[in-house]
């Protein structure tokens, strides 16, 4: 029977776990985060498993990924909000997608796909409250002129934090201030949105005064911390990691002190050695630069990288763990020593990127 090189493992009663942790003492909506793959672990069974555990909406960044979720028969509230000139418009709009603006160019042409096709778009307004990146900023004043007679349904006002991960920081306050003109001055032109949301994962837990009528749940969707130093990890704040890795060892084989071990040689044998080469590298989404601090659980024991990491395989130590045969597995990113911060502070980077490199080529498995 033949089994996979390397397979991930999506654990979906600790999403739904994490759904209602994040849900627990907010009376908002729940917009569960599925974008880029939803974060790594797979678009549609994730997307599919949120709705059945409570998520009111689905979000993601491209038209294209909400599109591929109404496609598949998923029949919930979906906000797409990167939306750029020259866009998926018209099937989104055919697909009753919501759109999100943070530009007069983009609106207009959402306004004149929904006029072609005589439907009124629904759609949110992203305004920028101190971020610098999506929103309407310079183009506000335009805006309000516009938009009394533009036809198009305004369903939703929302901003996205900068700093939420750093609660003690004065600019998350600010931006809830600068939310509360934006739509003071929606209202004065006759416009009330159904939806006003803020908050992300990190706003959800540290500012529950910002949950307003959504709240939008990523990365702690997926049960990892929105930021270790400030906020704590995932066990202190009640979150189960969602995805595990594992490599099946393709060779197992002692090798005697004084060698030199994979590209460049970094990595010379202080003693004789037991070797598992594991077919997992980067192309799997392992960090080429990731420092032997982290590395794989063999049956409860750390096998610590060894050498640099290869495009389709990497090598672990055994020597310490239980006796190891090729053809058995090893787990790789989910488990005490290679949790998804380990591997991001062995690559100086954050869990976000840990688990979002994950390819579609590895195969998913639901549990």
């Amino acid at each position: 029977m033949n089994s996979p090189r390397a397979y991930v493992e999506i654990d979906l009663t600790a999403l739904a776990s994490n759904i209602n942790k994040l849900r627990s003492g907010s009376s908002a909506k729940f917009l569960a985060v599925v974008k880029a793959n939803a974060y790594g672990h797979g678009l549609i069974p994730i997307a599919r498993a949120a709705v059945g555990n409570g998520a009111d909406y689905l979000g993601t960044a491209l038209v294209s990924e909400a599109i591929a979720i109404r496609d598949a028969g998923i029949n919930s509230k979906i906000l797409a909000w990167l939306i750029s000139p020259g866009d998926e418009i018209e099937p989104a709009l055919q697909k009753n997608i919501e759109l999100s603006t943070g530009s007069l160019e983009v609106l207009k042409e959402i306004e004149n796909v929904g006029v072609k096709l005589g439907i009124t778009p629904v759609i949110h307004i992203e305004v920028d409250t101190g971020m610098s990146r999506g929103g309407f900023l310079d183009q506000w004043e335009e805006l309000l002129k516009y938009l009394p007679s533009a036809k198009v349904k305004v369903i939703g006002l929302w901003s996205h934090f900068a700093r939420a991960d750093e609660p003690d920081r004065p600019e998350t306050k600010q931006q809830i201030e600068k939310f509360a003109k934006y739509e003071k001055e929606l209202l004065e032109i006759g416009i009330t949105p159904e939806f006003t949301h803020l908050s992300n994962s990190a706003g959800i837990l540290g500012f529950k005064e910002a949950h307003r009528s959504i709240i939008r749940g990523g990365i702690g969707m997926y049960g990892l911390s929105p930021d270790y130093q400030n906020l704590g990890s995932e066990n202190s704040l009640g979150l189960k990691p969602v995805m595990k890795i594992y490599g099946k060892l393709a060779l197992v084989k002692k090798v005697r002190a004084g060698s030199q071990v994979g590209y460049g040689g970094i990595k010379t044998l202080e003693r004789d050695s037991i070797l598992g080469v594991v077919a997992l590298g980067y192309s799997d989404g392992l960090f080429r630069a990731s420092q032997p601090t982290v590395g794989g659980n063999f049956k409860g024991s750390f096998a610590p990288l060894v050498g640099r990491i290869s495009m389709d395989q990497c090598v672990v130590d055994l020597t310490d763990c239980p006796p190891a045969n090729s053809g058995e597995y090893i787990c790789m990113l989910g488990e005490e020593y290679c949790m998804a911060q380990d591997w991001a502070q062995a690559a100086n980077t954050i869990n976000y990127e840990i688990v979002t490199r994950v390819p579609p080529r590895l195969p998913r498995i639901i549990k």
